[in-house]
């Protein structure tokens, strides 16, 4: 967390000048405010749990549909993984246009069908996947987090390391791809930070954010390792994603999200290794939907 306090603090301060709606105009969100507790949503759900069910109820998030299915964490992401390949007849599948004649020859000279080409169309659909989950507002509603930067990126890291972690599986190739994913995510976080209004030494707090990538990288490859102990991922998903600077003990109110959160990892690292070569390189795939008939997100460009 120490890491947090240099990079974070800047960009906390441009959220309560208000400077981070713009960070996240591009979702059509409204902006975060800061805080005074980083749980307030899940001390907020753990009060209307003690007072009964329909004080729970009542504390579902509505939209301009209507009320959102009652969240109930700790049934949630129990089911047995499987492949999050999109079906062929998917309308969010991602294809190569397919060109004959002069045009094909054309594209071809100047290297669209080049393993490259390919490789960073592919790159792009791949993290859109990762953002399409991580700005919606679906996953801080079910996890009961604070829209904030910190929370945002931690998430946008976590989704990260899955991927990378699957790519890995196919060797070199994985490896490589990957790395044009990283590039991409790279640029990405560098436009919310200058978005949030952190444009004063940008190089610096890059450095920071991507200290604070790796370490997290490491961390959770070892909290889901075959010699962790069942509580590791759970404690790293607590410091990395929800503990307020300075927490030391585990926050009881945020415990049930923490949990489901943890859940959410273990079952998605393991429907990814489920989930095919190609549908991977190409992204065509899709994460799994947190909320029941929750809207899908946009099909992506290539």
């Amino acid at each position: 967390m120490s890491r947090w306090r240099a990079a974070a603090a800047r960009i906390s301060a441009a959220a309560e000048s208000r400077l981070l709606s713009r960070a996240f105009s591009r979702v059509g969100t409204p902006a975060p405010q800061p805080p005074c507790r980083g749980f307030s949503k899940a001390s907020a759900a753990a009060a209307a749990s003690s007072r009964g069910p329909a004080a729970a109820a009542a504390t579902t998030t509505a939209t301009a549909a209507g009320a959102r299915p009652e969240v109930r964490l700790n049934s949630m992401f129990l089911s047995k993984p499987c492949s999050l390949a999109l079906p062929p007849d998917s309308p969010l599948r991602v294809e190569d246009p397919k060109f004959e004649g002069i045009k094909h020859l054309m594209l071809t000279l100047l290297l669209f069908y080049s393993k490259q080409s390919k490789s960073i169309r592919g790159a792009n659909v791949v993290y859109h996947r990762i953002t399409s989950q991580v700005d919606k507002s679906d996953i801080f509603d079910v996890f009961q987090l604070e829209k904030t930067f910190k929370t945002t990126f931690s998430l946008l890291v976590l989704h990260m390391w899955l991927i990378l972690r699957r790519l890995k599986e196919e060797g070199k190739d994985g490896v490589k791809f990957g790395q044009y994913i990283y590039e991409i995510y790279n640029h990405d976080v560098e436009l919310r930070v200058s978005k949030a209004g952190v444009n004063l030494l940008l190089t610096k707090w890059m450095k920071e954010l991507e200290k604070i990538f790796y370490g997290n990288i490491v961390k959770y490859d070892s909290a889901i390792s075959p010699e962790a102990r069942q509580d590791d991922l759970v404690n790293v998903i607590w410091r990395n994603v929800y503990a307020d600077e300075g927490s030391e003990a585990m926050d009881a109110a945020a415990v049930p999200a923490i949990q489901a959160l943890a859940r959410y990892t273990r079952r998605e690292a393991t429907c990814l290794s489920l989930t095919d070569k190609e549908a991977m390189f190409s992204g065509n795939f899709k994460f799994t939907a947190l909320l029941p008939n929750s809207p899908s997100p946009a099909k992506p460009v290539r």
